[in-house]
């Protein structure tokens, strides 16, 4: 079991002196290991935001990405451009055409152009496509596609493959990243389009009903129905998580809501939020 510490490059909300945008990005540093680069937000304001942290993004020795969505894709060409070592690990589906649409409208996104030229160009050595449960190191794994178990969790928005909306986006390249620390699983998410539930559930599977010490990253709850958030609740009650530092997609209602269920074991997350466990 390892110590980490973690930054939260870039969030919709960042302390003072970072900037902020609509994405996601974060720098694990497992201690005794190599540090990750997880998600890189939708531009290059990951490394803008690094830097004012003293961290070097490009000397990631790894790039997760949880899923294809331009938010958490759009800095991928910059960071390949100036790190020619580091392995890239996401599922085959993270690179195909996406759509949300909305009033007969579909608005891409999927990764941006740029980002998918820099990852065709990978050597083999260098990319992993990722669809079943993969182990990094001793301590740190990804999920793969996560199995969709719950009735009340979607994939939460009207996602397509195509822009007039006939075929249905389940987003199957979701997938998480978990480490295991001294107090317990540390599981690092995207989206969660695959829902919360159904994330926390598999990880504790593949890691024999583990406990998990903390859950950051975005949980997609932004706009969810009272039902959904209903049980949302009382599932994560079951999971006696210690930490829950929601972000980027979870939404400001949802963030209230996880507050006064969970009181001070909620530390809503934020561009410069530091966590060391």
């Amino acid at each position: 079991m390892t110590h980490l510490n973690l930054t939260i490059l870039v969030d919709n909300h960042a302390e003072a002196g970072l900037a902020s945008e609509h994405g996601l990005s974060m720098w694990i540093e497992p201690e005794g290991d190599k540090p990750i680069l997880f998600d890189t937000g939708a531009g290059k304001l990951f490394v803008d935001n690094a830097k004012k942290r003293g961290i070097d993004v490009y000397t990631a020795d790894r790039l997760v990405l949880s899923h294809g969505h331009y938010d958490h894709t759009g800095g991928v060409g910059s960071f390949l451009r100036h790190n020619r070592h580091s392995r890239i690990y996401c599922h085959p589906g993270a690179v195909v055409p996406r759509y949300a649409v909305r009033g007969g409208m579909g608005n891409p996104i999927h990764m941006p152009h740029e980002s998918i030229a820099a990852i065709d160009k990978l050597p083999e050595t260098r990319l992993h496509w990722v669809q079943e449960p993969l182990i990094l190191s001793d301590d740190i794994g990804l999920t793969g596609h996560i199995p969709r178990k719950t009735d009340f969790e979607t994939p939460g928005g009207p996602f397509f493959y195509d822009p007039a909306g006939r075929r249905p986006d389940p987003i199957d390249d979701d997938m998480a990243l978990w480490v295991h620390t001294p107090r317990g699983l540390v599981v690092v998410v995207g989206c969660c389009h695959a829902g919360v539930v159904n994330t926390l559930d598999y990880i504790r599977y593949l890691n024999d009903g583990m406990h998990v010490h903390a859950l950051v990253g975005g949980f997609h709850l932004m706009g969810a129905g009272s039902l959904r958030l209903e049980r949302t609740m009382d599932a994560l009650k079951t999971f006696d998580i210690d930490l829950l530092v929601p972000c980027h997609c979870t939404g400001d209602d949802t963030v209230k809501l996880l507050s006064d269920t969970f009181g001070d074991r909620v530390s809503p997350g934020f561009a410069g939020k530091v966590l060391q466990i």
